[in-house]
C-alpha cells in the first residue's frame, strides 16, 4: 500500500504551522514544513486578525509540500475557536476581523445575562460564559451598528473562512461552530432565538456540518486537485481527538495558551451545578461532547517573558522551582489577566489585594504563576469528577505545554492523580487522524489514539506523596 501524505494546517493564536504526515502500515510520522508567527494588530481602535497574512502564510507552507515532489491525499485546517468573518455577497471580507482579546466586549455579557437570563442562555447552549464568546462580540457590533452591516451576506468562523479561500466553497463545521454560545447544545443547530435577539438574519448562517466531510478541492501551482477535508476545526477539539483517553475515568488538560480540561461524554452536563461551574459543553466527534472549562493557562506566563524579554525559558523555570511554594497565589481566570496592559504589575497588583504582598522578583512571580493555574487544575478536576459522579485517577496532558515537567509534577502532586504528557503536537495530530478516518484509513478516533500511543513518546508522573 502507499504512502498516504496529509496536510494539517495548525493555526494558534501565536503561531501557525505547516504540517506534513505520511501513514502506511500503522506508522504515522509528522514533520513541521513551515513555521510562522500569529497574533492580533491593533488598528487603532481594535485588535484584529490579518487573515490575508495567514491566507499567504498557509499557502507558502502548502507549496513547500508540492515543490518536494509530494502529491498530497488532503489537506485539513484547525483554528483557535470564537472569532468569526463576515462576508459580502462577492464573498469579500466585510468589516474587521476582530480578536478575541478585544475590548469592545467589556461589560457586554453582563447585558444580555440581564436581558435574556443566564439560565436561559446556558439551557439553550450549554456553553461556559466567557467575556469573548461570539454571542458577546456579535452583541457589541450590532450595538455599534456599523454602515457596513447591510453589505454582509454570510458569517463563517476563521477555519471555515480559510478553507473557502482554498475551494471556493462555504462550510459551517460543527465543532468550531458550538463555541460561540450560539447553537443549539440538544438540535445541534443555530438557535433561533438568540439570533432574534441579536437582530441578525438568519439568512447569514448556513447549516451547520459534522467534521470529516469533504468540502472541495485546492488545485496547487502544478494543477493538482487535492481534496480539503472539514476536520474538528477547533483546534481543542482536534487535540482532544488525539489525547489518550482510554476509559471514563480519565481527563485531558491540552496545555498552551489556554488551558482546556475536560472529559468526553455522550450526555451534556446542562445542569445547575454545571453552571454554577461555569463548564461548558462544546461539540466533538461520535455523537461525543467536550464536557471542559477554559483556564487562561501559560498566556499569563507567555506575556510575563514577553515583557521581561526572557532568553533562556528553561532556566526561568529552574529558578522558580527553588522559590517557595505557594507563597502567591491568583485566579489565573480573573477577567483582568485576558489582555492588561503590563501583566507582571497586574499579577502583582492582584497579589497585593489578596495577601497584602506581592513577587519581588521573576522567578517568584513565575512560581506564582505554576502553583496558581496547578491550584486551578485542582479545583476544576474535583468539579469535572462530581459533575459526572466518577473519579478521575489519570489526567492525560497534550499539546505545547506538557512540556513543562515543572507543572506536570505540580499538577500530579496538587490533583493527586497520575499523569500523562504528550503527544506535544497533539492538534495537529488529531487533524491528520480524522482526515485518514475520513479517507478510510483507520477506523474511528479509538484506533487512531492507539496507532498516536505507539508512534509517539509519553511521559509519566506520579504524585508524590506529602
Amino acid at each position: 500500500m502507499a504512502d498516504r501524505y496529509i496536510a494539517a494546517i495548525d493555526l494558534g493564536a501565536s503561531s501557525g504551522r505547516v504540517m506534513l504526515s505520511s501513514y502506511q502500515s500503522q506508522k504515522i510520522t509528522l514533520t513541521e514544513i513551515h513555521r510562522f508567527s500569529n497574533g492580533y494588530k491593533s488598528d487603532g481602535k481594535n485588535f484584529c486578525w490579518d487573515l490575508n497574512y495567514l491566507e499567504q502564510e498557509i499557502l507558502n507552507g502548502l507549496n513547500k509540500i508540492i515543490q518536494k515532489g509530494i502529491k498530497l491525499d488532503s489537506i485539513g485546517i484547525d483554528t483557535w475557536g470564537v472569532d468569526y468573518v463576515l462576508l459580502d455577497k462577492q464573498g469579500q471580507i466585510v468589516g474587521p476581523t476582530y480578536s478575541y482579546r478585544d475590548h469592545r466586549t467589556d461589560n457586554i455579557m453582563s447585558k444580555v445575562q440581564d436581558e435574556i437570563g443566564t439560565e436561559n442562555i446556558y439551557q439553550k447552549t450549554g456553553i461556559q460564559f466567557l467575556t469573548f464568546n461570539t454571542l458577546y462580540q456579535l452583541k457589541a457590533m450590532m450595538l455599534e451598528s456599523p454602515s457596513w452591516l447591510s453589505q454582509v451576506s454570510d458569517f463563517v468562523m476563521i477555519p471555515d473562512y480559510l478553507i473557502y479561500r482554498l475551494t471556493g466553497v462555504l462550510n459551517r463545521e460543527y465543532t468550531n461552530a458550538t463555541t460561540t454560545q450560539l447553537v443549539n447544545v440538544a438540535t445541534q443547530t443555530w438557535d433561533k432565538d438568540l439570533l432574534d435577539y441579536l437582530g441578525i438574519p438568519r439568512k447569514w448562517f448556513g447549516d451547520i456540518c459534522m467534521p470529516g466531510n469533504q468540502v472541495g478541492y485546492w488545485q496547487s501551482a502544478k494543477g493538482d486537485r487535492i481534496p480539503v477535508i472539514a476536520i474538528a476545526s477547533h483546534d481543542t477539539a482536534s487535540a482532544v481527538i488525539a489525547a489518550p483517553l482510554m476509559d471514563q475515568h480519565s481527563a485531558y488538560l491540552c496545555s498552551g495558551t489556554w488551558s482546556l480540561m475536560g472529559l468526553e461524554s455522550k450526555q451534556p452536563f446542562t445542569g445547575k451545578e454545571a453552571l454554577k461551574a461555569n463548564i461548558t459543553n462544546e461539540g466533538g466527534v461520535d455523537g461525543n461532547y467536550r464536557v471542559l472549562k477554559n483556564i487562561m493557562g501559560l498566556w499569563l506566563f507567555q506575556r510575563v517573558c514577553s515583557e521581561h524579554e526572557v532568553k533562556d525559558i528553561n532556566q526561568l523555570i529552574t529558578l522558580a522551582k527553588q522559590e517557595q511554594p505557594f507563597a502567591f497565589l491568583i485566579n489565573p481566570n480573573d477577567p483582568r489577566f485576558l489582555n492588561p496592559d503590563d501583566m507582571t504589575e497586574t499579577i502583582k497588583q492582584v497579589c497585593l489585594e489578596n495577601i497584602g504582598q506581592a513577587p519581588k522578583n521573576l522567578p517568584q512571580l513565575v512560581r506564582c504563576i505554576f502553583d496558581s493555574l496547578a491550584h486551578l487544575y485542582r479545583d476544576v478536576l474535583n468539579e469535572l469528577s462530581m459533575l459526572s459522579g466518577k473519579p478521575i485517577n489519570t489526567l492525560h496532558i497534550v499539546g505545547g505545554g506538557c512540556q513543562n515537567a515543572f507543572l506536570n509534577q505540580l499538577c500530579a502532586d496538587l490533583c493527586n492523580v497520575n499523569v500523562t504528557a504528550g503527544p506535544i503536537e497533539s492538534s495537529a495530530l488529531g487533524n491528520v487522524g480524522y482526515q485518514l478516518i475520513s479517507l478510510g484509513e483507520i477506523a474511528d478516533v479509538n484506533a487512531l489514539r492507539q496507532l498516536i500511543s505507539q508512534n509517539f513518546d509519553t511521559k509519566y508522573y506520579q504524585p508524590k506523596s506529602n
